[in-house]
């Protein structure tokens, strides 16, 4: 069960996005939803990194 849906939901889930797309389209989709997510997470990693560079330290 992934987030609270069972396998036959997911499997609904699978045959209305192939409905969407298309067989031919899903792989652009797969690839875009993956760019997507890299992306932010390089962005949430260069936000953390940004953050403890403007730290000054109290002393």
């Amino acid at each position: 069960m992934i987030g609270g849906l069972g396998v036959g939901e997911l499997v609904i889930i699978l045959v209305i996005v192939l409905l969407i797309f298309g067989p031919n389209k899903l792989g652009d989709v797969g690839s875009a939803i993956g760019r997507g997510i890299s992306g932010f997470k390089k962005a949430m990693q260069d936000k953390d990194s940004d953050e403890d560079k403007d730290e000054d330290p109290k002393g």
